[in-house]
């Protein structure tokens, strides 16, 4: 099939339309059905421990809607059953995902509990089989639990962040579809249930897709959520597998659902999204976490906006460029600039330690907009200043505006 030519500057567009930065924020604060559709257009949110500034999963709505109120989102993912919207599984790495997409991972479910996965999860489920069935009678005996409160969990250990053999069963467990997250507590501690006992009835009755089927409507989700990718970008959305992504590709293109585009400055194929957007003009400003998944692809990043992007959590200090937990900043339809995040709780600040710009960009063409979206999350996280740097030009203009 020919592919037809996109430019690098449209491909940017689509890209960010698809992400949802093609649209105004809510005049106001946004409100549960705003973040309903937000997350139904992402298809996931990546969870991730870090607490520097607020969780990850918080963050890319706040991108996207401003100043909302994160308890919708918690109501959705961990509240009670009859009002859930979300439920917890591997995706891409942790995930929240809008509960109509469970069936869709049932498949990656069943490959877990026969034990034809990868991983050392899988080693563990052949090794110690007796004891998970140990672990899950607990489980539907007791209520829900968190792996300190099983009565034969073991001692921490080696690999796997320490966990011990009862954390281990648990989330073979969760893996295999068996048990879910019911909650989470204290320092975002999972506690699980049986699955069964968690989702909402309705969404456990929907039927059951083949592994093929479920699998293009995952591809389907992830061209939707990135309006134009190439086959990496597509399998990395949901961690698909790697000939089962070709398989699936070849046939989406064949029915016309994906169509194959060549984008300029891009060394692989594309596919673009029939049903994307095409703005001629992308008007957005936003700080964007390290796991959003507008950049958490970063040689995608780098390929659709020349941003080279690492975060330096894991890197020693001395070798840090940017800052322990950088966040891009969104202006228009480029990424412009950079800051390191903390949230200084004890004394209600937000402190940017560091702010850095892209080659090319003036210090006065955007101090003032990253200024205003830095005291929008300020008062989205409910801190009171906003301690800003004084060195770099971002630093030197700040001063000047507040002369």
């Amino acid at each position: 099939m020919k592919r037809q030519r996109v430019s690098a500057a449209a491909a940017r567009r689509i890209a960010l339309a698809a992400q949802g930065f093609g649209i105004e924020r809510p005049d106001g604060a946004a409100n549960l059905g705003h973040v309903k559709r937000a997350v139904d257009r992402l298809g996931l949110l990546q969870i991730d421990s870090v607490n520097v500034l607020t969780r990850a999963h918080y963050l890319p709505l706040f991108s996207r809607l401003g100043n909302y109120d994160s308890t919708h989102l918690d109501g959705l993912a961990w509240g009670r059953r009859s009002r859930r919207g979300l439920f917890e599984f591997w995706a891409h790495e942790a995930s929240l995902l809008p509960l109509a997409s469970q069936p869709l991972f049932r498949w990656r479910m069943e490959r877990a509990a026969a034990g034809t996965s990868k991983g050392g999860l899988q080693t563990f489920g052949r090794e110690k089989g007796a004891y998970i069935e140990e672990v899950r009678r607990e489980v539907e005996d007791r209520g829900p639990l968190a792996a300190s409160d099983l009565s034969t969990a073991g001692p921490k250990r080696g690999p796997w962040w320490g966990w011990n053999d009862g954390k281990l069963a648990l989330e073979w467990l969760f893996f295999a579809g068996i048990v879910t997250t019911a909650t989470r507590r204290g320092a975002f501690e999972r506690v699980y249930d049986l699955t069964e006992r968690v989702l909402p009835a309705s969404i456990q009755a929907l039927p059951t897709p083949s592994p093929e089927e479920a699998q293009r409507e995952l591809l389907r989700l992830s061209a939707r959520a990135l309006g134009v990718a190439t086959e990496f970008d597509l399998r990395d959305y949901y961690r698909l597998p790697v000939a089962d992504t070709k398989a699936r590709l070849a046939e989406l293109v064949e029915a016309g659902e994906l169509l194959p585009v060549e984008v300029e400055g891009w060394n692989r194929p594309a596919y673009l999204d029939p049903a994307a957007r095409q703005p001629r003009r992308i008007e957005a400003r936003a700080l964007l976490a390290p796991f959003d998944p507008l950049v958490w692809e970063r040689d995608r990043t780098e390929r659709i906006f020349d941003f080279f992007y690492r975060i330096e959590i894991y890197t020693p200090v001395a070798k840090r460029k940017h800052g322990y937990y950088v966040l891009p900043f969104l202006l228009g339809d480029r990424l412009i600039g950079r800051v390191d995040l903390k949230a200084d709780r004890a004394n209600s600040k937000l402190l940017v330690p560091a702010a850095h710009l892209e080659a090319g960009v003036e210090a006065r063409d955007v101090a003032r907009p990253m200024r205003e979206e830095l005291r929008l999350m300020a008062d989205w996280l409910g801190l009171e200043g906003l301690q800003l740097p004084r060195a770099g030009a971002l630093g030197r203009e700040w001063a000047r505006m507040s002369k």
